[in-house]
């Protein structure tokens, strides 16, 4: 008989000690199987004597550390990883209720795909957005999770580290981690089998200091890995799904590395991409289909509303026959595949540099 994962569940607290606590009583309600790393960070005095009255009965199942003042999410969350010897550590935060089955699913989705980092989805007023997935995929890759929840494999965080502590505790901080894990062979995904419902959390902090984190972070994830593109490619009426196998595969390389890809893609082709599973494999890949009718016009429209949304997009031409309306501005497929490949070659000639 195959022996479960173990996992450790932590649970980073600033004050709000009822929804705290209601958030933990379920946690134990609906995953007693995994012990509990509670991360008392700063907290107000009766916060911290309702998490020392909660974690005291706990014995071998709960651990409870606490810091003086608030050390911010980042380092609270690292310093709860430090302590977890697991085979999996999940993130929590308090503002979040589980229930039942939720721990089931994310464990099954991790061990079935051998992602390194899976998130679910939320509902409520607090509620991240993250990407929607096509329907009939509950399981997708995406570079867009959140701390609220998620799930870490821990042969992983041994390989690539935990967060970065300089970094704000939101999109950058998990840009940065995504894609280092990426450049280590992690997959990061999201399910919709396990959704979960979120509170609004509390702020920590003046607005204006929020603001220049988070602008800081952004600075330092583009120095350290470069802009995210946004690339459109047309291929043309003749182009034949069957051929373009490896491009696929590269525009899957570059969705983990953070781009997004838009294929405007006429009827036969649609119909060929979705019937491969093409339109499943990364939330940053996107399949848009052509009207049969008046297609160049269709053409035309999609181009203007995609680039009121992305205005620095970047046209791709899939073949030199191909009549895109971006025609002037359009790189080549050759241009985007060269693009690409050569990121990923200096990055793992970088990290075989890094590695002892």
């Amino acid at each position: 008989m195959m022996k479960s994962p173990t996992v450790d569940i932590i649970v980073p607290v600033w004050n709000s000690p009822f929804e705290t606590r209601a958030c933990l009583a379920a946690i134990l309600e609906h995953s007693p199987e995994a012990r509990l790393i509670i991360v008392d960070n700063g907290s107000s005095r009766e916060t911290e004597i309702m998490l020392e009255e909660f974690s005291e009965p706990l014995g071998e199942r709960g651990l409870f550390i606490k810091t003086e003042r608030n050390v911010g999410l980042v380092p609270a969350i690292n310093m709860g990883l430090a302590r977890s010897d697991s085979d999996y550590a999940v993130i929590v935060r308090p503002h979040v209720m589980v229930n039942a089955g939720w721990l089931k699913v994310l464990l099954d989705v991790a061990e079935s795909t051998g992602a390194g980092i899976v998130s679910p989805l939320f509902r409520g007023a607090g509620a991240p957005q993250l990407a929607a997935l096509v329907p009939g995929c509950t399981v997708m890759e995406s570079c867009k999770v959140s701390l609220a929840t998620l799930l870490l494999r821990g042969e992983m965080r041994v390989l690539t580290g935990t967060f970065n502590d300089g970094l704000d505790g939101g999109e950058w901080c998990l840009n940065e981690y995504v894609r280092r894990v990426a450049s280590g062979g992690y997959r990061t995904c999201i399910t919709s089998r396990a959704i979960l419902m979120c509170d609004v959390e509390p702020v920590f902090g003046s607005q204006e200091r929020r603001l220049e984190m988070q602008q800081n972070s952004r600075l330092a994830y583009l120095s350290a890995w470069g802009l995210p593109r946004h690339y459109v490619v047309y291929f043309g009426k003749e182009a034949d799904a069957a051929s373009l196998g490896d491009f696929i595969e590269v525009a899957l390389d570059g969705a983990r590395q953070g781009h997004r890809f838009t294929l405007l893609l006429h009827r036969r082709q649609y119909s060929d991409f979705r019937r491969m599973g093409w339109n499943g494999l990364h939330t940053g890949i996107e399949l848009n289909g052509i009207s049969l009718l008046f297609p160049q016009r269709d053409l035309q429209r999609q181009m203007s509303l995609l680039k009121t949304g992305s205005p620095d997009l970047l046209a791709v031409r899939g073949s030199e026959s191909a009549a895109f309306p971006a025609l002037e501005t359009a790189i080549s497929l050759d241009e985007l595949i060269q693009t690409i490949t050569k990121h990923s070659t200096c990055l793992s000639a970088q990290l075989r540099e890094e590695s002892p």
